[in-house]
């Protein structure tokens, strides 16, 4: 099978830190810059890593908070993970991907205790109104390039439109090279999709007199997401300043179980 990347090797320069090297493949490839790797699976992998850093039964990660430094290369880097906020109920830990000599993505996630809430669960976010078997081939965003956008597939509501819309979304790609990639991996490493499915300038990057590229993703969870198709029900705006917002509910085939928020700058498509 396929993967995104390539693990190296793994390294611990002092205690309770890790430092992981990779190398992507041509699968991670983004879409905006063909020297770059795109932010979806890259979410995935230092999820990964987050989530294998110093595990404990009784907590799980709740949310994930991701900021770009810049343009993400498509070479070798390393991932750098610590606890920077320790807790018996509560803590916060961090990845950093450097590449190229520099930082290209921080990601912090805070770690909550689990405890049966059962009694008292209720929800507001409505289920999806098609499951992924339901609906057609969408191959509109295939107008993208890249490795990535190359790699998935999709399926879209009849309602989708520019600006809004749900579509559903799944690939055969393993995250990591001879490492099987568990269901919370694979759906988070799609997550950052949601920026191109509902744009508002349509679809195509040749055609495009702006661009719209996001500088951070938030992911929200209030229950651990499970399968391998992720449903985005996004929502994007633009502001009349530069500044624009994607904003989603994320669904499993089992229900919604998060949200994700990108924000975007807008500016005219370089020439």
């Amino acid at each position: 099978m396929t993967a995104y990347y390539k693990f190296i090797k793994r390294e611990q320069p002092e205690d309770g830190v890790s430092l992981a090297h990779y190398q992507p493949t041509k699968h991670a490839q983004g879409a905006w810059n063909e020297h770059e790797q795109h932010m979806a699976p890259a979410t995935g992998l230092l999820m990964a890593e987050l989530n294998n850093y110093a595990p404990q039964a009784n907590m799980r990660i709740a949310r994930i908070s991701l900021d770009i430094l810049g343009l993400i290369p498509l070479d070798n880097f390393t991932v750098t993970t610590r606890c920077i906020r320790p807790g018996k109920t509560i803590e916060l830990i961090e990845a950093v991907m450097r590449s190229s000599g520099r930082d290209a993505i921080i990601a912090r996630a805070w770690r909550l205790m689990t405890q049966d809430t059962s009694e008292i669960a209720g929800l507001e976010d409505q289920p999806a109104k098609y499951k992924p078997e339901e609906l057609p081939v969408w191959e509109d965003m295939k107008g993208w390039p890249g490795g990535f956008i190359e790699s998935v597939r999709l399926v879209a509501a009849p309602d989708r439109r520019e600006g809004r819309g749900m579509v559903w979304i799944t690939n055969d790609v393993e995250m990591v090279e001879g490492v099987p990639t568990d269901d919370m991996v694979h759906l988070l490493g799609m997550v950052d999709t949601a920026n191109g499915v509902v744009p508002r300038l349509g679809l195509g990057l040749s055609k495009l007199e702006w661009m719209f590229p996001n500088t951070d993703l938030q992911i929200h969870m209030h229950r651990v997401p499970k399968g391998r198709w992720l449903g985005i029900e996004a929502v994007q705006q633009y502001g009349d300043d530069g500044i624009g917002l994607t904003s989603a509910v994320l669904h499993d085939i089992y229900g919604p179980f998060g949200r994700s928020e990108q924000i975007l700058t807008i500016r005219p498509m370089p020439r």
